[in-house]
């Protein structure tokens, strides 16, 4: 599905959450590209915007357009090349937020669907038993509403748009999702409520354990470092090689 139109959010230009002379952590808003597209007009970008103001930045992992929250960059090429391996080995843990449709019977859960790009009708993915790349997700149901309800997701592989097409399996698709909530779910809300609210990663030169929070406008009353406590929650996989996408 080509973009037909690209209005990103303005203000702030750019919120940065953490700096130093190896790493560039933000709080990128739903609406901005990750990464330039193809097209001109769509060189606005979260990379775009860090390039600007540290000119030898590198784009280690990405957030689809839609979704909110923590972005992390090399300061320059040997960091970039450390934090790459960082991401491949699965070394950083995340932890999103998301609203869906409905009321999840269960509590807590992991999803295990082999995920693979449903090709005639990209970006979408899609279930595949059969050439789908291994997928996982550990689930947590924080508050139920009457029509929504609040999940912890904690992605353990990084499939591209892995926690919106695993809640969707689920049978509660995030609301505000172009692409795979149902009618209701998309017209509750004008964003897609998906929030990469935490990342914890190894300090590129120095090795010290890093962990950054960004708020979340649909939880705001969101908890510090809920990383921390449900580590075991977020401890990535061993036997699966994941992607650095996973919104």
């Amino acid at each position: 599905m080509a973009m037909t139109e690209y209005h990103p959010p303005t203000d702030p230009w750019l919120d940065i959450l953490y700096q130093d002379t190896d790493l560039v952590v933000i709080n990128k808003p739903s609406g901005l590209l990750a990464n330039p597209g193809r097209n001109p007009e769509h060189y606005d970008s979260a990379w775009s915007r860090v390039k600007a103001e540290f000119p030898s930045a590198e784009l280690v992992h990405r957030l689809d357009m839609s979704t909110s929250g923590v972005m992390a960059f090399a300061a320059h090429k040997e960091a970039e090349r450390n934090l790459k391996a960082q991401f491949r080995d699965r070394i950083p843990t995340k932890l999103y937020y998301a609203e869906v449709w409905g009321q999840p019977e269960s509590h807590e859960g992991i999803i295990d669907l082999p995920l693979i790009c449903d090709w005639p009708n990209r970006p979408r993915q899609k279930v595949c038993f059969e050439h789908g790349k291994p997928s996982q997700t550990h689930y947590r149901c924080l508050h139920t509403f009457s029509l929504t309800s609040l999940m912890a997701l904690y992605p353990l592989t990084g499939r591209s748009h892995q926690l919106r097409v695993h809640m969707q399996s689920l049978g509660h698709s995030i609301v505000g999702d172009e692409f795979y909530a149902c009618p209701d779910a998309l017209a509750y809300t004008h964003r897609l409520h998906l929030h990469a609210a935490e990342l914890s990663l190894l300090h590129p030169a120095t090795g010290e354990t890093m962990h950054f929070q960004a708020p979340c406008d649909f939880y705001p009353q969101m908890p510090n470092n809920r990383l921390a406590s449900d580590y075991q929650l977020a401890a990535p996989l061993t036997t699966t090689t994941a992607d650095a996408q996973t919104s």
